[in-house]
């Protein structure tokens, strides 16, 4: 058995996109670029929603595209979806009871 994460399907991305549209971003990446600080922040969210928006502002450090890659990798999670400045990203929290977790569809 592998720790390599699943790649998650065409229709939970769809599922995890609609229930993403009417969340606020509760991450921001700012002028420090991905900071730990800012690592830890998102690690922590990822924790406790599952699933988050994290907005990219007034940075240079950080291109939303290395954005994208990076942060999925540092956070062992799912970029579900980038628009614009905003990511997207989905993590399991295998801790939290199932009633608790975000129902997925099957693959």
């Amino acid at each position: 058995m592998t720790n390599e994460i699943q790649p998650l399907s065409n229709a939970q991305k769809k599922f995890l996109r609609k229930l993403g549209h009417g969340l606020s971003p509760v991450v921001y990446i700012g002028k420090e670029g991905l900071s730990e600080t800012v690592v830890v922040a998102i690690d922590e969210a990822l924790e406790y929603h599952e699933l988050i928006k994290i907005k990219i502002i007034n940075t240079d450090k950080i291109s939303k595209q290395e954005a994208a890659d990076r942060v999925p990798e540092l956070s062992k999670g799912h970029l579900v979806q980038l628009i614009g400045k905003t990511l997207l990203v989905y993590r399991r929290n295998k801790n939290k009871k199932r009633d608790d977790q975000i129902p997925l569809p099957k693959k």
